[in-house]
Order: C-alpha cells, then sequence, then structure tokens
C-alpha cells in the first residue's frame, strides 16, 4: 500500500511512521521536510500535492497546529490557529483527495486529549479537537466508493513528555507504540467514522 503521511517529523508522525513502514511504502510530507512539503492550510497546495505525488491508497495526517494561551488573551486571529491548520488543513486533505483516493482507499486524521480531558491554556487545541471528531462522524456517511475516515486522538506522548509535561499535570503519557498501532489500525482495519483513542 502507498499511504502518504503528513507531519512525519512530529512526534506522532514518527510514531505512525515507524508502524506503517514495516509493511508499507510511505511517502512523508512537511512543511519544511519530508519527500514533499505543503502548507495543509491552503487547498490549493493540497491538490498540488496530491499531483505531484501521483496514486496513493490511504493518507495520514499527522499536522496540525494551535495556540496555547490563556482563553482571556486568545484573539480572533490566534484562535483561527487552530481553525485554519489543525481543522481546515486536514479536511482540506480530505476534500481534495476523494477524487484521488481509490476505492476502498482511507484517510486518517489527528486530534488529541484536550477535548476529553481539557488543560489550562488548551481551549484552542480541545475545541480543534471536538471538530475533527464531528467532521469524522459525519462525513463517514458521505464517502463515496467505500473511502473510510477516521481521527485517531491520542494523549500526551512519552516522548513528548520532556517537552510539554508541565501542561499535562495529572496526564498518563502513551507510548509511541500504542500511538503507531492506532494508524496501522485506522488504515489496515475497516473502521471508518471514528474517534480512535490512545489512552
Amino acid at each position: 500500500m502507498k499511504i502518504l503521511l503528513i507531519g512525519a517529523a512530529g512526534d506522532i508522525g514518527r510514531a505512525a511512521y515507524q508502524k506503517l513502514s514495516q509493511r508499507h511504502d510511505v511517502v512523508t510530507v512537511g512543511r519544511t521536510g519530508g519527500d514533499f512539503q505543503v502548507d495543509i492550510s491552503n487547498i490549493q497546495e493540497v491538490r498540488e500535492l496530491y499531483g505531484r505525488v501521483g496514486h496513493v491508497d490511504a493518507v495520514v495526517s499527522c499536522a496540525g497546529d494551535a495556540t496555547f494561551a490563556p482563553l482571556s488573551d486568545l484573539t480572533q486571529d490566534s484562535f483561527m490557529l487552530g481553525l485554519s491548520q489543525k481543522v481546515m488543513g486536514q479536511i482540506n486533505l480530505v476534500i481534495a483527495g476523494l477524487d484521488i483516493l481509490p476505492s476502498g482507499g482511507s484517510f486518517t486524521l489527528t486530534s488529541g486529549v484536550l477535548d476529553r480531558d481539557p488543560i489550562k491554556l488548551g481551549v484552542n487545541a480541545a475545541t480543534a479537537n471536538g471538530a475533527l471528531a464531528g467532521f469524522v462522524k459525519s462525513a463517514a456517511i458521505e464517502m463515496p466508493r467505500g473511502i473510510r475516515v477516521n481521527v485517531v486522538s491520542p494523549g500526551l506522548l512519552e516522548i513528548s513528555e520532556p517537552k510539554y509535561g508541565q501542561w499535562f499535570h495529572g496526564h498518563k503519557p502513551v507510548s509511541s507504540i500504542d500511538v503507531g498501532r492506532a494508524y496501522a489500525k485506522s488504515v489496515e482495519g475497516a473502521l471508518t467514522g471514528q474517534v480512535i483513542i490512545v489512552a
């Protein structure tokens, strides 16, 4: 299977790559690195990416920024970061890829724990995560040709704890191995319209 993996350089992307590359041809994409580069918030760039990559059987997105700040400090512009990057960026991959993926192909997006178990400063990310959950549940019933769509929702990765752990007091970190398995479950399995939680 040929898999397009966006956000391959991040902690979550590396976990997905480690698992999926054992059995599949994984093409890596990043904002500045990887086999190809793209800004997923720009749907024209996403369309051009699909044109350059050619045939793919599955798309996995581990990309998307959000603003971490107190609610009282958020502005419309800073709040839009999570909506334009994490939400619409990943939705752009689906919209632009519907005519690209073959019958039975799949999209796997990435959200996170914060809409289920919030932290201070995390309202933008939590909002984005909740939006992605709603998107995949609804989009799944309209997917053509048996194409599937899911979202993986991991907790804080163990590998990310040194950098982000001070914000996630009391959260139990999850292993990169378990996160990788969740992406394999989405890509290689039969689920659709699901939030695949890694906790």
